[in-house]
């Protein structure tokens, strides 16, 4: 069940942006698996893919194409189209090649993007069956509809949107994303589309997009996988009656980075949200370290642990499990006398022990909520990283035991 995410909130449509959804019928009947996503002309985009060197078909052509005239973004779910050698990055291709015959573009102006089970052929002749359905459907406010048809092990939808003012005119940024399990995202099974309505320069869009998922996506994590096929994009169709953002300062691009981050951090917290067989939604807020990478190196190893995880999903509070983590998160010269970690507002171990005002209630009570914060102060600087994370279920044991069933 989904840790505190419920029904979609109003996704605004983003002028320049269309979104369709088909049938191809990938991995089941009837179900709606592929998303065709266009792109007024003149938009521009960019976009962070997967660090794994297993990287899918999709991301390679993509990453080929994404700083040319894109077009549309083609995606399927239900066949990853990952370890499938030179035959699935000729398939991405010539699905690529089928929608750009069916819209009159070059077929490099068409992104690829599949998710699913990994090392199985592109079942290429059912997603072309499907791609005139998905035209014909194409409409600015089919974004709920897209969410859904971009889902593989979620159980719910995941959307943000906001706009603000400039000068009088109205700016739109609006994004899904899908995923539950294999997420880790190091950039970052996990995909990402957010657009808006602003004209952007290449490079400071390239930027942005970039901040935007060190500061999101690439800080949540569920079970420490970095899938093979994990794309966030941003598409900027420039339709808004404003001038270009040339540069990284000055009111309008400000405004448009905080709308940005919202988005960004909605959409990839509720990832976490939704993660395979959670059942609580758990922040890790490290303070105190010397460098930013020692922080999250700490944050990891405290997220990653499976004795700490299963404590999470028992309500156990075993104090002693992050203790543990935090020494063998690899710090150097850690001076464990001087870090104190917090469980909500109670405070579990002070100079590296258990606290004289610690009781197994108080951390009992904490650990019962679905939402909580693991603070640990290192003493070290002032640097502090916080990411977020989910427990350890059996549930999450099953679906990856019968994903493939």
């Amino acid at each position: 069940m989904a840790v505190g995410l419920g029904p979609l909130p109003k996704l605004h449509p983003v002028p320049g942006f269309e979104l369709g959804i088909a049938s191809a019928g990938i991995k089941r009947p009837g179900r709606k698996d592929v998303v065709v996503m266009r792109c007024a002309e003149g938009s521009r985009v960019a976009g962070v893919t997967t660090t794994n060197a297993f990287c899918a078909a999709p991301v390679i052509v993509t990453r080929e194409r994404v700083a040319g005239d894109v077009r549309y973004l083609l995606t399927n779910t239900g066949n990853a189209n990952a370890g499938t050698g030179p035959d699935g990055l000729a398939n991405a291709r010539r699905t690529c090649a089928a929608l750009a015959s069916l819209t009159g573009v070059a077929a490099e102006a068409v992104l690829p993007f599949s998710t699913g089970v990994i090392g199985e052929p592109l079942p290429v002749e059912k997603i072309e069956g499907a791609l005139q359905a998905a035209l014909d459907d194409l409409d600015e406010d089919h974004w709920a509809e897209a969410a859904t048809g971009i889902m593989t092990t979620d159980t719910l939808p995941k959307g943000a949107s906001r706009q603000f003012q400039h000068d009088g005119v109205t700016v739109t940024v609006t994004g899904i994303s899908k995923g539950a399990g294999m997420i880790r995202p190091n950039m970052a099974t996990m995909l990402g589309y957010i657009a808006t309505d602003a004209k952007v320069a290449r490079g400071v869009l390239q930027d942005l997009v970039r901040d935007a998922a060190n500061k999101s996506f690439n800080r949540i994590t569920i079970d420490g996988d970095t899938s093979t096929n994990d794309c966030c994009m941003l598409i900027a169709t420039g339709q808004a009656q404003l001038p270009e953002i040339t540069s990284a300062s000055g009111e309008l691009f400000a405004k448009l980075k905080q709308a940005v981050l919202e988005v960004f951090m909605e959409v990839a917290q509720a990832i976490v949200r939704d993660g395979e067989g959670a059942t609580k939604f758990v922040t890790v807020q490290v303070n105190g370290g010397g460098t930013h990478q020692e922080c999250l190196d700490v944050a990891y190893a405290v997220a990653h642990s499976p004795l700490i995880k299963t404590a999470l999903f028992a309500s156990d509070p075993n104090w002693g499990r992050i203790l543990a983590a935090v020494g063998y998160a690899g710090v150097s010269n850690l001076d464990v006398s001087k870090i104190d970690v917090f469980l909500g507002e109670v405070c579990i171990a002070s100079k590296g022990a258990r606290a004289a005002t610690y009781t197994e209630a108080q951390g009992a009570a904490v650990m019962a909520r679905e939402e909580i914060t693991i603070r640990i102060e290192l003493g070290r600087g002032a640097c502090s990283e916080t990411i977020w994370t989910t427990d350890l279920s059996h549930e999450y044991v099953k679906i990856n035991a019968e994903y493939r069933t």
